[in-house]
């Protein structure tokens, strides 16, 4: 839908999240005064298995903005911005605005430009609502951004001193940071059938037990919040030769802010690295 030129103010805006982390950046753009609603915030429940209730579908039917990914990650909020809501209401769909296509790797919020394009844009939908806040909303935005740069530093740092080292993951999850980080990712096509619930072809299980037999891949990273016998057994593997190990997750972690869960994330990767040659 297109945005309205409502005079609503930030105060009591309803805003639906379908990810937390997004959900996250609304509250910090908008302010305490919206009323925002994350429905996928559990980091220990896998996102793939979500089912939406009666009081979702509310949620959702109430809402003056919402939020969601696209890309067919979420497909279930498609279903429910199908009925009846809000005439009110203006739709963020978050992979239109970095261009992303059914096919790429969902996983766009690991690309820290998917977040500031989200903030952007934020302050653009609030400004139209409430035209007499519209710089309030960008000073935020600017204060956000603010908060990006340590991430941003980070990730050049390790960009510069790790170029082209080539990794791994039972999925594709840290897919995007993996490549602002400037590491090559070996094993792509048995990371999607992963998280497409398909059993890797035995060429590709072979193919990636050999980059961690031989260490010619340096990082396993793993969905934490996915485990199966499969990704279990990579693990147990990649321990016995030597290959550190991160576990990222899709879901942001309870108490953490985007910023802080990058870093944190980050801050293992790091670690990691200092393991390589040990």
């Amino acid at each position: 839908m297109g945005i309205l030129s409502v005079n609503i103010h930030a105060a009591g805006l309803k805003v639906v999240a379908a990810e937390n982390f997004y959900g996250g950046i609304v509250s910090q753009i908008a302010g305490e005064g919206a009323i925002v609603t994350s429905i996928l915030t559990n980091p220990n429940q896998d996102p793939h298995e979500f089912a939406t209730n009666t009081s979702t579908a509310k949620a959702v039917a109430d809402a003056d903005i919402v939020i969601y990914n696209g890309i067919d990650y979420d497909p279930w909020m498609d279903k429910l911005l199908g009925t009846k809501g809000s005439k009110r209401r203006t739709t963020i769909n978050v992979s239109e605005l970095i261009g992303a296509r059914s096919g790429d790797n969902p996983h766009i919020w690991y690309d820290p430009n998917t977040i500031l394009a989200l903030a952007d844009k934020l302050a653009s939908v609030l400004g139209d609502r409430d035209a007499a806040e519209v710089s309030t909303y960008k000073q935020r935005v600017e204060e956000f951004r603010n908060s990006m740069k340590p991430v941003l530093d980070q990730i050049a740092a390790i960009r510069s001193a790790h170029q082209g080292l080539a990794i791994t993951a039972t999925e594709p999850v840290f897919g995007y940071m993996a490549k602002a980080l400037g590491f090559k990712m070996l094993n792509y096509p048995f990371q999607v059938n992963v998280m497409n619930d398909t059993e890797p072809s035995a060429s590709q299980t072979i193919a990636f037990e050999k980059s961690l037999t031989t260490r010619s891949a340096g990082i396993l990273f793993y969905n934490s919040q996915v485990t199966d016998p499969t990704t279990e057994r990579l693990q147990k593997l990649a321990k016995q030769s030597g290959v550190p190990i991160v576990g990222v997750t899709e879901t942001q972690p309870p108490g953490l802010s985007y910023v802080e869960w990058m870093k944190s994330e980050l801050n293992s990767v790091q670690t990691a690295l200092g393991l390589i040659n040990n």
